[in-house]
Formats: structure tokens, C-alpha cells, sequence
């Protein structure tokens, strides 16, 4: 409970939840029983350990461990919580940590935005840097954050009354809040389609499958627009990036994962990827390299460059850094645990939510992001220690 409680606050008590894991692992060997390991969703965690062995194996065998080794401790933090996890006799205390630490985020970061506002003349509000670096984590995980305490609250509460509802609702109305305050324009859109899959989970369920087909088609419709806006907007990502930035108003984050995606694609062209791909160093070499060509702003150039930005995208980065096998076992093991989960909205979410932030970020290379995916797999892999979310027992 402590641990995923102070997990925003890692870049200031960053030596804390290293210690609780090295306590963790050491109380593991002492209370872990053969009886636990029937938690475990055999197929899609074998997928995973699978995944995590390829990559691991594919970059001892290719010579690029050391390099590689950085993302593969972020990607094994993920995984070992879920084996820390079994013998934890779930009880609603690590989802009442994680609403607690997005409550208590969310006030760390109004205070910060308002001291920054009486301070600073020239503070702006909205889609600014100030605001941005005002905030106690990213944007992009303060929203995953928010995402993940709504759909915590939002199971908590109990069909009939109860007096904690009020508690559930209110956490629910504050982190919504805070994800309009911040335009965490990603956390909105991923509310918005899991809104619309709850739909299909509602008791009526004639209207399910026109459901689900609208929302496909919304999406084929809206994929088939940009495509067509890029095709004409030429090959350059920039030129697209102008266009969104005119059309839609796109912020410096959308711009920036268009740049980085452009890139992406061109090594991909450009590259033999194969099946064991070039490692997670020589992909942001390679994405360093295509900076320099396509970025005309000098600024902005520099800027890429020195902070060596990552393709934005987990996906991407799975299948450069370690092929096309790789990205298949990653796909797969989404794909059989989707399968597994399918029946159980909560579940569903949680892995949707999953799927959505890995499209826009490379949640393995921030240890934050690991600690969160961690908790993603503990869900969507757990067999029975989340049977008490599905039918909350009353107080």
C-alpha cells in the first residue's frame, strides 16, 4: 500500500520505493506458498514472461546487454510485482493507496500551480510550460494517475447505497476536474472510449453491437481523414504537424510525437529490423541522427537532440529495438489477455488504459511508468485476488 502511495512522489523520495521492493523481495521467500501461485492467469503470464525472455535473451546474444540493460530493469520491475504480489491477500488497500496518491498529487500539484501564479507575473494557464513544470510529474502520468483512480473509485462503489459512495464520487469529480484543469487532453480521450465501452457492458444488450460499431467507425472515419491529411500534407511529419497544429490546435507534446513517429517510421524504412532489431540505444542514436535532417527550427533541433528524445510510442520502440518477434509477442500477449478478460469491464479498462498511454509514451523507460504497468499486469494477470472488486463485500 505504501509503495504504489508515494509512487508520484518518486522524483523526490526516489530512494523509498527502491528500499520497500528490496523489503518486498526479501520477506518474499518467507511467506510465499505453492497455493498462491493459482492467482496467476496461466497463458497470458507465461506471454509475458515469454516477452520479457526474448528481449532480454535477444539482447545478451547480440551484444547490446549493457546498453540495453537500462529498460530491461524497468520492464522487470513491472514484472516482478506481479510475483511479489501473490501472496497479498487483497483486501482494497492497494486501490485505496492509489486514489489516495492521485488525491494527494493532485494537491501537491493546485498548490504548486497557484504559488507559481502569485509569484510569476508572466504565468500562463493552460497548455504552458510553466504550468507543465508546475505540476509534480509529467502531465502525460499525472492523467494515467487520474485515469486509474477514477476507475479504482468508480469499482469501489456499491450498487446499492452505502456511505462510502459519496467518498468513491467524490475522488471521481476531483480527478476529472484536475484532467481539465492540466488539458491532459490524452487522459480526456481515453475517459471518453472507456465510457463508451462501459456502454456495451450495460444491461440492455441489444444495443451493444451498434455501439461497438459506431465507435468503430468513428474511429476508421477519423484514421482515414488524418491519413489522407498527411499524404497530401507531403512526407515530412512537420508539414503534418503544421497542419494539425492549424486545424485542431495541437499542442507541443502532439508535435512533438508526430516528429518523433515520423522519425520512427523512416528508420523503419531505411533499416533492416529483422526479427532481433537494432537494441533500445541504437534506436535513439537513430532517432538522434534523423532529428538533425528533419527538424528545421534550430531551437527545436537542439532541443531534440540533447534531450534524446524516445519515439513516444511503446509499440514502435518494441518493434526497433527488438524486431518484429518482439512486437509480436508484446501483440500477442495483449491480444490473449484482452481474450481472457473480456467478460469483466474493470479488467477490460484497466488493459485499454494500458494499450492507449503505450500508443502515445514508452512507459518502460520511466521508472514511474513501470511501477504503473505493474500494477496494470497485477490486475489484468491476477486469476482470483481481484474477485473482491468484481462483488465488493459490504463493511
Amino acid at each position: 500500500m505504501l509503495l504504489f502511495l508515494i509512487i508520484p512522489f518518486d522524483d523526490y523520495i526516489r530512494a523509498l520505493p527502491n528500499i520497500l521492493l528490496i523489503i518486498l523481495t526479501i520477506t518474499f521467500p518467507a511467506i510465499i506458498k505453492r497455493a498462491h501461485f493459482q492467482k496467476i492467469k496461466k497463458v497470458p503470464f507465461f506471454l509475458f514472461l515469454l516477452f520479457f525472455g526474448y528481449i532480454t535473451l535477444n539482447s545478451l546474444f547480440s551484444g547490446r546487454f549493457e546498453t540495453d540493460i537500462v529498460i530491461l530493469k524497468k520492464i522487470a520491475i513491472a514484472f516482478g510485482l506481479v510475483i511479489l504480489y501473490l501472496p497479498v491477500q487483497y483486501n482494497r488497500k492497494v486501490q485505496k493507496a492509489v486514489i489516495f496518491s492521485s488525491i494527494a498529487a493532485i494537491l501537491f500539484s493546485v498548490i504548486s500551480i497557484v504559488y507559481s501564479a502569485n509569484t510569476n507575473p508572466i504565468f500562463e494557464f493552460g497548455d504552458s510550460r510553466m504550468m507543465i513544470e508546475a505540476l509534480l510529474v509529467d502531465r502525460l502520468y499525472l492523467g494515467l494517475i487520474s485515469v486509474l483512480s477514477i476507475l479504482f473509485s468508480y469499482r469501489s462503489m456499491r450498487k446499492s447505497y452505502h456511505p462510502h459512495n459519496a467518498y468513491y464520487l467524490a475522488a471521481i469529480v476531483i480527478n476529472t476536474l484536475f484532467i481539465v484543469l492540466v488539458i491532459s487532453k490524452i487522459a480526456g480521450l481515453v475517459l471518453f472510449c472507456l465510457l463508451l465501452i462501459r456502454q456495451g457492458y450495460g444491461i440492455k444488450k441489444n444495443i451493444r453491437i451498434p455501439i461497438a460499431i459506431a465507435f468503430l467507425g468513428v474511429m476508421i472515419t477519423g484514421l482515414f481523414f488524418l491519413k489522407v491529411q498527411q499524404e497530401k500534407s507531403s512526407d515530412s511529419p512537420i508539414a503534418f504537424s503544421a497542419f494539425l497544429n492549424k486545424n485542431f490546435g495541437a499542442s507541443n507534446t502532439t508535435q512533438t510525437r508526430l516528429i518523433t513517429w515520423g522519425c520512427s517510421i523512416d528508420i523503419l524504412k531505411n533499416m533492416d529490423i529483422s526479427l532481433t532489431g537494432i537494441g533500445f540505444k541504437a534506436t535513439k542514436d537513430q532517432l538522434a541522427l534523423c532529428y538533425q535532417t528533419k527538424i528545421i527550427n534550430a531551437q527545436k533541433k537542439e532541443l531534440f537532440i540533447s534531450q534524446r528524445y524516445n519515439n513516444h510510442n511503446q509499440f514502435l520502440d518494441i518493434l526497433l529495438s527488438s524486431g518484429y518477434l518482439g512486437l509480436l509477442l508484446l501483440c500477442l500477449f495483449v491480444i490473449w489477455t484482452f481474450m481472457k478478460n473480456r467478460e469483466h469491464f474493470f479488467q477490460t479498462a484497466i488493459l485499454c488504459t494500458f494499450i492507449a498511454y503505450a500508443m502515445v509514451e514508452n512507459i518502460f523507460h520511466r521508472q514511474i511508468g513501470a511501477y504503473y504497468v505493474g500494477l496494470i499486469l497485477i490486475i489484468v494477470l491476477a486469476n482470483r485476488s481481484y474477485r473482491q472488486i468484481d462483488d465488493p463485500k459490504e463493511a
